[in-house]
């Protein structure tokens, strides 16, 4: 699990420990896993934001360039309803939070698992893997 490891620290301490609570990271982090697992996965969520027309921002994040921004109204869009709010709430986030975290952390998140440009064989167990791993660390 050693790029799992990389990918929790990498994330969790400097994508938001700058600007928000230590805890906080790690929330946006199990939102951004959870919202993988239930929408299929990598290719899912690539093609929910291709689907509503950020196909540029989602192929930023795979390749091997810079990530291009998403704003919060925009994950909303994408990924909210009902589904978004539920999550956020379950880890004790306002939905409001929640897509103000994830414009940040899900773009890097999904860089991070497509380290050579292109979604990996077996994404889906390393998205399983990240969840066990995060919730043992809530439970420290």
């Amino acid at each position: 699990m050693g790029l799992l490891d990389g990918i929790v620290g990498s994330l969790a301490g400097n994508i938001l420990g700058g600007t928000r609570q230590a805890g906080r990271g790690n929330q946006f982090l199990q939102l951004a896993f959870q919202i993988l697992q239930q929408n299929g996965g990598l290719n899912g969520v690539l093609d929910k934001f291709k689907a509503s027309g950020l196909g540029q921002q989602a192929e930023s994040w795979v390749g091997t360039g810079a990530n291009l921004p998403v704003s919060p109204d925009q994950i909303s869009q994408v990924l909210g309803g009902t589904n978004l709010g539920e999550l956020a709430a379950k880890l004790g986030l306002p939905e409001g939070t929640a897509n103000s975290g994830l414009s940040e952390m899900l773009p890097a998140l999904i860089d991070k698992l497509t380290p050579q440009g292109q979604v990996p064989e077996g994404h889906e167990d390393l998205v399983s893997q990240g969840l066990a791993m995060l919730g043992k660390l809530g439970r420290g």
